[in-house]
């Protein structure tokens, strides 16, 4: 650990504390700076999604304050100050409210909210995949160590960035204010696997560099916050793997569509979707196509649960102008 976290460079519990524990120290105006910066940066955040804008979605990423009481939850946790960990509990979801209820606000402002579910920004955060969890589990173990740390407290720009908190929310707000509650729950799931992702890595991290034993912590006290964040993590990380696995079978579905297809000359897949028991497949070809049947047994061997399958056939073919 005294490689990971040298002695010369770690910050005391003190320190640390005064950071990530909004109602220390001058209270007021951490709070006040707090709410001033989250409605600023949900403000950003939403219009980024609104208009589909990549770079302005970074930048309410980077202006963002949310981090620093979800690392207070897992300080408190590391330290066993249930008081700092409710607190901090506390205005994490009052900030998750007022960036949510700014979405939905924003959405009913739009002559037509539905043209903003189709956009790069939306469709990026509403079907998060194992993969996400595994970058923001890695991204919190940066964040845990940067604020431990003296020396590379120039990094938390980059952790606000990869570990988007935020713009998951802003696009929870838009999709509800648009009527599809099913995307808003896709976004919610990469929220909340972001936040536990970086409270469970910061409290490991706190409780191996011995804050928790400078604090007079007991084990057994952080023993029911510990099942809690395993609990949550299980619940999330469900969706991620069916979403990973339908990314997985839409992929195999595309290739046997592919197949289906090689003796019908210019006919090609277009898109591919899988969504509960139905396996929805676009194709650009010739009027007569192969019988759907033998697609439909060869979904059939590559889905467990043998989906319905749905042709949705446009007659024609691609053209180049080249």
């Amino acid at each position: 650990m005294q490689q990971l976290i040298p002695g010369s460079q770690r910050r005391s519990l003190a320190e640390l504390t005064d950071r990530l524990d909004l109602s220390a120290g001058d209270a007021s105006a951490k709070r006040s700076a707090f709410w001033i910066m989250l409605v600023l940066s949900a403000v950003i955040a939403i219009s980024g999604v609104i208009g589909d804008s990549t770079a302005t979605v970074i930048g309410a990423m980077i202006v963002a304050p949310l981090s620093v009481p979800i690392l207070g939850v897992a300080l408190g946790i590391a330290t066993a100050q249930g008081r700092l960990v409710g607190r901090s509990v506390l205005l994490v979801l009052a900030g998750v409210a007022v960036v949510v209820a700014l979405g939905f606000l924003f959405a009913q402002l739009l002559p037509n909210p539905v043209n903003v579910l189709s956009n790069s920004q939306v469709l990026g955060r509403t079907s998060p995949k194992l993969m996400d969890l595994t970058a923001a589990l890695a991204t919190g173990l940066v964040a845990a160590i940067a604020i431990t740390r003296r020396d590379v407290g120039d990094v938390l720009p980059g952790v606000a960035i990869a570990i988007s908190l935020v713009p998951p929310l802003g696009v929870v707000g838009v999709c509800l204010g648009s009527g599809a509650p099913a995307l808003a729950l896709g976004a919610l799931v990469l929220f909340a696997s972001n936040v536990l992702a970086m409270i469970i890595t910061t409290t490991a991290v706190l409780v191996i560099a011995g804050y928790g034993h400078e604090a007079g912590a007991a084990t057994a006290r952080r023993g029911r916050a510990y099942a809690v964040l395993v609990a949550a993590l299980v619940l999330v990380a469900i969706p991620m793997v069916v979403n990973s696995l339908t990314t997985l079978w839409a992929g195999q579905i595309a290739d046997a569509a592919e197949d289906w297809l090689r003796d019908s000359p210019g006919a090609e897949v277009t898109d591919v979707t899988l969504h509960s028991d139905t396996a929805t497949i676009s194709v650009l070809g010739p009027e007569e196509l192969p019988p759907v049947e033998d697609l439909h047994r060869a979904v059939d061997d590559l889905v467990p649960w043998n989906p319905g399958v749905v042709v949705v056939h446009t007659v024609g073919n691609r053209v180049s102008d080249r």
